[in-house]
């Protein structure tokens, strides 16, 4: 009789819980037997059978969908008054006031959680509010450490802006920049590197002029044209990069020379290349996807009018695989892009294109 009056409560709360979920609406009937105990004989039409311990089994089906109308039937199922239930006048319905209350099952005695193991939602409640941690209150534990470190590093900040700006006028940069969050000091190591470069060796830099020098994962140029310096690389990586820079400018007027043609041969869209939104790329890897992306549009003969796609745009990209237009107007071509499918993407996108181009230089 015990267990099955608890099992019957395990499927009484979850059936509760139920009821005060927001939008359920998936309601199974759910059959319940208590044994409670014996009264007057009743003349309900409710299954009930008698036990030698002077318990009485009753059985009934729930399949209410309001919390109210559920402990009327419960109560009435078991014989029990429910005046008190009418008296209140509870409204089953969620009032505007109950909204802003938070959403939570049923409470129960603590003693009915001790019994069957179930968590209190309740003490969850406030366990969670008690370590809560907004930002509000978080960025208040914290204000004074911030202001105590960013006091600190004031000195490596002002060394960090020293050298960059010594360098950058010294090797006659256009910039330099990272492409991580690496911490000040970091920055600093990486900048004192380069200088001592630049003392051992200064004949190997007399060619990255107006360039711009980024430390990166890699050495090498990136596809933008900028000077890409590994920052896990020695000297001597560097020193080869440098002295190979020659031949690196000669790919890129190349690699200008093949995005002419492509243009050429898709109406005179342009080919960009834009750091903000493709991966960072080495010159080689993106001479690599625009040379196998010329010879699929060559071999296909695609009919675009000359001239008539003038003022668009497009970028290549080697991850993708279907095609799509950029909200800044821009069209975003997969390398492999089926020559059929990418004329007729460009054909029924151009105009909306040629919109978005617009929106954006306003």
């Amino acid at each position: 009789e015990q267990e099955v009056n608890e099992n019957s409560l395990k499927r009484l709360n979850g059936y509760l819980e139920n009821l005060q979920k927001p939008g359920f609406r998936s309601f199974k009937p759910t059959q319940l037997t208590f044994y409670v105990r014996e009264r007057e004989p009743s003349s309900s039409n409710l299954q009930e059978s008698f036990s030698a311990s002077g318990f009485r089994a009753v059985s009934f089906t729930l399949q209410t969908r309001d919390l109210l109308s559920t402990v009327l039937d419960i109560l009435n199922s078991c014989s029990l008054s429910t005046e008190h239930i009418q008296s209140l006048n509870v409204n089953s319905q969620p009032n505007k006031e109950a909204k802003s209350t938070v959403d939570r099952p049923i409470k129960w005695d603590r003693t009915y959680y001790s019994f069957t193991g179930f968590k209190d939602p309740e003490e969850e409640l406030e366990q969670a509010q008690r370590v809560e941690t907004t930002l509000i209150s978080w960025l208040d534990d914290n204000e004074a450490s911030a202001v105590k470190k960013l006091k600190k590093s004031l000195p490596l900040r002002k060394e960090l802006e020293r050298l960059k700006i010594e360098l950058s006028q010294q090797l006659q940069l256009s910039d330099i920049r990272w492409q991580r969050s690496w911490g000040i000091a970091h920055r600093c190591s990486q900048l004192h590197s380069l200088g001592r470069l630049v003392q051992q060796r200064p004949e190997v830099l007399k060619n990255v002029k107006g360039h711009t020098v980024i430390f990166t994962d890699r050495s090498g140029v990136s596809a933008a044209g900028h000077i890409m310096l590994g920052t896990m690389d020695v000297h001597h990586h560097w020193t080869k990069i440098f002295e190979r820079l020659p031949n690196y400018y000669k790919l890129q007027k190349r690699l200008l020379l093949l995005e002419d043609r492509i243009s050429q041969l898709l109406g005179g869209i342009e080919v960009i290349y834009m750091e903000e939104l493709q991966p960072l790329l080495t010159l080689e890897e993106y001479y690599e996807s625009l040379h196998s992306f010329y010879n699929r549009l060559r071999d296909s003969r695609l009919p675009f009018h000359p001239r008539s796609l003038r003022g668009l745009q497009m970028i290549l990209e080697s991850d993708r695989y279907a095609p799509s237009l950029h909200e800044f107007g821009h069209f975003t071509i997969p390398t492999v892009c089926d020559p059929a499918t990418l004329q007729w993407f460009i054909f029924a996108k151009a105009q909306e294109a040629r919109e978005n181009l617009k929106r954006k230089e306003e």
